[in-house]
């Protein structure tokens, strides 16, 4: 399980530290992809085929549903982690997530989001006031 904020600079080859705490849980290489809200998502590779294998449950007659696993799929890598810890996010993927220079890493749950530092914090000024609203409105859903 993934959870905490980490925040580390990305380089100008792509390169982004990812934090030992996460980095023990993911094995030799991981999957990045465009995630939700304008950040990056990181898959360790049990992740990436359990949330693939939800993207192909998906009704394939939809035409939204198409466009939705292109636009996952199309610009997913596989990064290998370094000697120091860090992977390479390919250049598609760093303008894709507006990644430039500070990064905020955080863990949710059973994947990680790599954001600009700017938007996430935007992200959660905007919403951390609505967090009990947030909550209640959390018992609409069947877990």
């Amino acid at each position: 399980m993934f959870f905490g904020e980490f925040r580390h600079n990305i380089d100008a080859k792509g390169r982004l530290s990812i934090p030992a705490k996460m980095r023990s849980q993911c094995g030799e290489s991981v999957f990045v992809t465009r995630g939700n809200d304008g950040c990056l998502a990181l898959y360790t590779q049990e992740g990436w085929e359990s949330y693939y294998q939800e993207l192909q449950s998906l009704p394939q007659k939809k035409k939204r549903t198409r466009v939705f696993i292109r636009l996952v799929t199309s610009r997913a890598s596989e990064c290998d982690f370094d000697k120091l810890g860090r992977i390479n996010i390919p250049l598609v993927l760093r303008q894709e997530g507006q990644l430039e220079k500070e990064c905020v890493i955080v863990g949710v749950g059973d994947h990680v989001e790599i954001w600009n530092s700017q938007a996430w914090d935007e992200f959660y000024l905007d919403n951390k006031d609505n967090f009990d609203d947030i909550a209640e409105d959390l018992d609409d859903f069947e877990l």
